[in-house]
């Protein structure tokens, strides 16, 4: 029988791989301080913090989190991203390695900004 899916981020995290939890908890933690006051809610199965329009988004694969400040974010911090497996809105942080908190409060940070002083959107069709 299938597990049922979750419907809360603490469920989200406890079914995710038992190497993706900690990273789980640790992206969360960092997300929240960027965005105190942001609601944390699931979005097609994944953890996503809004506040008027998505924020960012993250989910556990079998390897990897992946963390999804969008495109326009990922734009300009290209060059702080080369080492890291980018997606179209993406950004792979693989389970072997340290997350890097202060890069993901960067782009957290900026996509926030975006957000509150440009409207950014969500994604992208282009």
């Amino acid at each position: 029988m299938k597990a049922p899916k979750p419907t809360t981020i603490e469920e989200y995290i406890l079914s995710a791989p038992p190497q993706a939890q900690e990273k789980l908890h640790e992206i969360r933690a960092i997300l929240r301080s960027v965005a105190p006051n942001a609601i944390e809610s699931l979005k097609w199965g994944n953890p996503v913090f809004e506040e008027k329009r998505i924020l960012f988004a993250y989910m556990a694969y079998k390897t990897h989190i992946n963390f999804m400040p969008t495109r326009s974010t990922l734009d300009v911090f290209k060059d702080e991203l080369e080492d890291y497996v980018c997606g179209r809105d993406t950004i792979q942080f693989p389970y072997n390695k340290p997350l890097p908190a202060d890069l993901i409060r960067e782009l957290a940070e900026y996509r926030e900004r975006d957000v509150r002083k440009n409207g950014a959107l969500w994604m992208l069709n282009s």
